[in-house]
């Protein structure tokens, strides 16, 4: 019986996965995956954090340390967050190393309250790029109207770029002008181009999720006929403007000085909706040269039972519009529904860092009431 994740590998698919943990780091569950092969890169996010740090057992030494020291919650998070991700770019070095730096790489968000704060984006990205000292992280960077100057930014100064919360192809667009720009300057200051990674994270699950609702509360025939198809139909028409992209100029002069192309990258690829194939958001976003970043409960399924048809996008352009089309003449705003995901999606984020910083204060708080006393 083939492989499924093999096959994908095979179509010039590269599998990340999207969770990270210090029980993944220390029981090797992480490194089992590299080494066989099944995972060539790590995403994180604030809710994927949040999650890790719920088991606060595992940083106990650390806890101790900081409730010693007076270290403020904000800081521990950062030294952790920051600790677990160097870890795992060092499981995932030979990887980086193998690919030229294509893959092996492992992601850390900004602080979801930058994200509408271009200088605080910056120079938090540098921050993170300082502490985590590694060449295959990635510094994630949402895709709001103040994100993007900072892309540019943070590219030109030779750090590798995550921009994450896309959900439409116009914003697409302006983040694959901002990492032009950015690869633009990288190579006027000097920076070599060929060790600079960028991927752009296009959202998949919540458009379905959005406009499935919408067509539900429409509730006729022509709505039904729809349910299901507006995400994929927005990653198809997302792949084709990547390869305008890399058809155009711009790309070209900076391929010969050594550039690699920003990857899309498929996020929030777990199915919502349990009337759909459990691996859907992977198999039907097959296409040379993307990223897909599953959770576990999705890799598994792909692993189980995942039917690998080859590339399922470059072909399907026409279609992709048509299904625009008739969601327009049902009276979906797409443009009002990609808006909506991108304020939830920053709210979302900025929701789970707060819930985690409670998190790690009631904990500090406890080690601290143990310490009293102590000299």
């Amino acid at each position: 019986m083939s492989d499924p994740l093999k096959q994908l590998a095979d179509e010039g698919v590269s599998i990340w996965l999207d969770d990270l943990s210090r029980h993944r780091l220390v029981s090797g569950d992480l490194e089992r995956r590299v080494q066989g092969g099944s995972v060539v890169g790590v995403t994180t996010n604030p809710t994927i954090f949040h999650n890790a740090l719920a088991d606060t057992s595992l940083y106990e030494e650390e806890m101790r340390t900081f409730a010693r020291l007076g270290i403020s919650t904000a800081d521990a998070v950062r030294i952790i967050t920051c600790g677990d991700v160097r870890a795992a770019c060092d499981v995932l070095r030979p990887v980086y190393e193998s690919s030229g730096g294509q893959d092996g790489r492992v992601s850390i968000e900004v602080d979801p309250a930058s994200a509408h704060h271009t200088n605080r984006t910056v120079a938090e990205a540098g921050l993170l790029w300082w502490l985590v000292d590694r060449p295959n992280l990635m510094i994630k960077i949402p895709a709001t109207p103040a994100g993007l100057p900072a892309i540019t930014a943070c590219l030109a100064r030779g750090l590798s770029v995550n921009v994450t919360l896309i959900f439409s192809v116009e914003r697409y667009y302006e983040v694959m002008d901002a990492f032009l720009s950015g690869l633009e300057q990288a190579r006027t200051n000097g920076h070599d181009l060929s060790r600079i990674g960028s991927v752009a994270s296009f959202f998949v699950s919540r458009v379905d999720a959005e406009v499935d609702r919408r067509l539900d509360e429409l509730g006729t025939p022509a709505a039904q006929q729809l349910r299901g198809l507006a995400a994929i139909a927005n990653a198809t028409l997302a792949y084709e403007a990547y390869e305008r992209t890399l058809r155009g100029s711009r790309w070209v002069r900076l391929a010969e000085a050594g550039a690699q192309p920003q990857r899309p990258l498929w996020a929030s690829t777990g199915v919502k909706d349990p009337a759909y194939e459990d691996t859907r958001y992977v198999i039907d976003l097959v296409a040379r040269g993307t990223v897909n970043t599953v959770p576990e409960a999705t890799l598994a399924a792909v692993a189980d039972h995942g039917r690998v048809g080859g590339d399922r996008l470059t072909g399907g352009y026409a279609t992709a519009r048509t299904v625009f089309e008739r969601l327009t003449e049902l009276g979906i705003d797409m443009g009002e529904v990609v808006a909506k995901l991108e304020r939830e999606g920053v709210a979302k984020f900025q929701d789970s860092w707060r819930a985690l910083l409670a998190d790690i204060t009631t904990a500090l708080d406890g080690y601290r009431s143990a310490l009293t006393g102590e000299q």
